[in-house]
């Protein structure tokens, strides 16, 4: 997913917003659970003889505040929760290797990417079929859209990204072509589809408002069409831009967050113990790893996983 990280660590700015925002405000993302565990402080994850953290990045825009109509009609919609060991791979793996790998390995639920004109790698194997079989295997799926991304983000591998100007319809779009094909391959209403936007250069504030009006509209679009809003991103742009997002009131915002911060920890405790936290966060903790199970290889990413998930 997100493969051009600055560093397994979080940035020393994302750092200090989190924590400084983590004041227990009720905020407009979901309810908070008081129970959760708190984000690590900042002297766990930074490494010795850094400089002091730097002062957040300035988010001055005003949120955007959307009707969220679909909102009561997930309450109609089943959901389902898996808790868990997780991986994810670029292309959908062959039914062999997920059929040795259920039984071998520690995983039990596996990230597919559905949908989006900015996928990494051709989905050949991944039919209507493959999903049914590799369902009745017992695994559980974190569908993924890979569509625009963020105006400032680096680099010209993506180059479709989202237009400040128009940014809520596009999300809007997006999760229409997002809910086509989860409905063409099986995975009905009642499950998330997990939007990614991959890391991007921090400190623009036009570029964040950017991603989260974006990520506003396809929020609506999804909960208009019955399914759960879910977004993946680094932990130290997009996700610290979605936490300033729900404490500055912006909705509506995704029903669980999956980060990407490549530290071993197969832990969900990285973001603000007021949001995200009844079974509504994955943690992306390795990448790009070759793992062997039932002498079937993969290349893949690992999540913990304690989130929604598609049965």
């Amino acid at each position: 997913m997100v493969r051009y990280l600055r560093s397994t660590a979080i940035s020393a700015s994302a750092l200090v917003l989190l924590l400084a925002t983590d004041t227990g405000a009720a905020g407009s993302g979901p309810a908070p659970s008081p129970a959760a565990p708190a984000a690590a402080p900042v002297a766990a994850v930074l490494p010795a003889g850094a400089p002091p953290p730097a002062a957040p990045r300035a988010r001055a825009l005003r949120p955007s505040v959307l009707a969220d109509p679909g909102r009561a009609k997930l309450a109609t919609e089943p959901s389902t929760v898996f808790t868990g060991s997780g991986f994810d791979a670029c292309s959908a793996p062959a039914l062999d290797a997920m059929r040795a790998w259920r039984g071998a390995s520690p995983y039990g639920a596996v990230g597919i990417y559905t949908s989006g004109n900015q996928r990494a790698c051709a989905q050949s194997r991944l039919t209507r079929d493959w999903v049914r079989q590799v369902r009745s295997l017992g695994w559980r799926f974190l569908p993924t859209h890979v569509g625009r991304q963020a105006p400032c983000m680096a680099g010209d591998h993506k180059p479709d990204r989202i237009d400040p100007a128009q940014a809520v319809q596009q999300g809007r779009d997006e999760a229409a072509e997002a809910v086509r094909a989860a409905k063409a391959l099986g995975i009905d209403a009642g499950s998330p589809v997990y939007l990614d936007i991959e890391a991007y250069r921090s400190g623009d504030a036009g570029c964040s408002k950017a991603v989260i009006d974006f990520t506003e509209g396809w929020t609506q679009a999804l909960h208009s069409a019955g399914y759960y809003s879910g977004f993946y991103s680094s932990l130290d742009s997009g996700i610290a831009d979605l936490v300033a997002a729900a404490r500055s009131g912006a909705t509506p915002l995704p029903d669980a967050v999956w980060y990407a911060r490549w530290d071993g920890r197969a832990a969900t405790d990285a973001l603000p113990a007021s949001l995200w936290t009844v079974h509504r966060r994955a943690h992306q903790h390795l990448g790009d790893q070759s793992e062997k199970y039932a002498d079937v290889q993969l290349t893949v990413d690992a999540e913990q996983v304690d989130t929604l998930v598609a049965p």
